[in-house]
């Protein structure tokens, strides 16, 4: 039984060794509700480019070194959700724009919804 847990104590040790090296210091605090940009490092070709997302954060999963978010907008009357690792290193920046008071920790009740029934009520801090 003992020598059970120190082969856990070593695993776990090595996986937080490397989710160190990982590890992103300047992520804001996201919550559900908030519109953000994220900016995003893609490669085309040879030559990088930075692209800017913009969205309502519908869902967090939150993990150590696997925490998502889920993004929600709409372009050209079509709703668009792309899930995006938080510490992945093509992420160069987050910005909250605002910051919405849900009572949900998922709010995909917003898919069935469009135009101004969208809205959601603003936090002030």
């Amino acid at each position: 039984m003992a020598n059970k847990n120190l082969k856990v104590q070593k695993k776990t040790l090595g996986v937080l060794k490397i989710e160190g090296e990982f590890k992103k210091n300047t992520i804001p605090d996201i919550d559900i509700g908030d519109s953000i940009k994220i900016s995003i490092l893609i490669q085309e070709g040879a030559r990088e480019r930075v692209q800017i997302a913009e969205g309502v954060v519908i869902s967090k999963n939150n993990g150590q070194i696997d925490r998502t978010i889920t993004i929600r907008k709409v372009l050209q009357n079509v709703g668009v959700e792309r899930v995006y690792l938080i510490k992945s290193p093509r992420i160069k920046n987050i910005e909250i724009i605002k910051s919405a008071s849900v009572r949900r920790a998922k709010l995909y009740y917003l898919r069935l919804r469009s135009g101004k029934a969208t809205r959601l009520k603003q936090k002030f801090d």
